[in-house]
């Protein structure tokens, strides 16, 4: 039976996010070329201007782009009033997300005080269903969110993660990816004005079959799916919480995020959608950069700082498996075992650990 995800696929909140994922911001900051050629792309009007951030998390990650996109749309348009309107699950920190937009939180980057005419707005449902009305927005961006499914079609049995599975459950993702691709693509179409744009990126495979984490290392999905079969086998989770520890993410092929865009009977060129730009990158891990720039820290000081980035994503799925019945304090103690286990292994031998990031770079248009 299908399950829905929302419940595992929040970010840890409070700026934790943010704070321990340099490297998703190094990606996003990779894609600005792209979005001041999308500013450039767009039609002339005269009303205001209308930008999204699907899949925000806490905005810290692409805050600096936003304000760098909301300055290349001033130096075409001075006069033009400016919304952006961030989007996540009903449970995401949107509090952090705004303390962050109006410098609350003494952060940088607060292009709601630097620019005037600027409207900040958040939508709390998921990109997989359509957020505005038809033919309302000019400019969309998601980065590092749209590999999750909308619901996981199964627990996966033999492994944590969709890059480890086989069989029935492998085509059951697969199929279920395919679906959820389709219905965000149409969902931006029906809300993208004509001569607008979407920039996309999106966690997948490169083409050398690298993703995050596996890009020649140690694989990062393998040692989740490891030490977390070891707690079972020391009796300290059950099998059904070995089971229900899946992660509701798929990376998409360059040729599967691209069939959609590129078929010419598809309902999503029917939409108008038409692929402008795809390329594939990896972005380096930038604590193993630090880490190998200065092999001085230590590799205990390196697993300290590693660890976290890890988790940020990544605790929802091992603490939302975990049986509700247990006390809330024991199942915090359960995660905290398995990640400080993770840290010491990579505090003994940090040869190969490595999150670096394999992203798709997509640009789209509404024609």
């Amino acid at each position: 039976m299908a399950q829905s995800t929302a419940a595992t696929t929040a970010m840890k909140g409070g700026g934790y996010y943010s704070r321990s994922t340099r490297g998703a911001k190094d990606a996003i900051d990779a894609a600005m070329p792209m979005l001041e050629g999308a500013v450039a792309a767009l039609p002339e009007g005269t009303g205001p201007i209308r930008i999204a951030d699907y899949g925000a998390a806490d905005g810290g990650t692409s805050k600096e782009m936003i304000r760098n996109t909301v300055a290349a749309l001033r130096a075409r348009w001075p006069d033009r009033q400016v919304v952006v309107t961030y989007t996540d699950l009903a449970s995401n920190d949107f509090s952090t997300l705004f303390k962050a937009m109006q410098g609350l939180d003494g952060s940088e980057h607060t292009y709601w005080a630097e620019f005037p005419g600027v409207f900040v707005h958040a939508s709390g449902t998921g990109f997989h269903h359509q957020l505005f009305p038809d033919a309302s927005l000019d400019l969309g961006f998601s980065a590092t969110a749209m590999h999750y499914v909308a619901e996981r079609p199964c627990m996966i049995r033999d492994h944590v993660h969709h890059v480890g599975a086989v069989g029935e459950d492998l085509a059951a993702f697969d199929a279920a990816a395919a679906r959820d691709w389709e219905a965000i693509l149409l969902a931006r179409g029906a809300e993208l004005a004509p001569g607008g744009r979407l920039v996309f990126v999106n966690f997948g495979k490169d083409e050398q079959g690298r993703y995050l984490g596996n890009t020649g290392g140690v694989n990062m999905f393998d040692t989740f799916d490891r030490l977390w079969r070891a707690m079972a086998e020391e009796g300290l989770i059950t099998a059904n919480e070995v089971r229900d520890a899946t992660f509701a993410q798929v990376y998409r092929t360059p040729e599967e995020f691209a069939a959609p865009l590129v078929t010419e009977d598809s309902a999503v060129r029917a939409a108008g959608l038409r692929l402008v730009s795809a390329r594939t990158r990896l972005t380096p891990c930038p604590y193993r950069a630090a880490f190998d720039a200065d092999p001085s820290m230590g590799a205990t000081a390196f697993a300290e700082r590693y660890i976290p980035t890890l988790r940020s994503w990544s605790e929802t799925v091992f603490r939302t498996a975990l049986d509700p019945a247990r006390p809330e304090d024991e199942r915090a103690a359960l995660v905290d075992t398995f990640y400080g286990r993770y840290e010491a292994e990579v505090a003994r031998d940090p040869t190969g650990h490595a999150m670096d990031y394999i992203h798709s770079y997509l640009e789209i248009e509404k024609v």
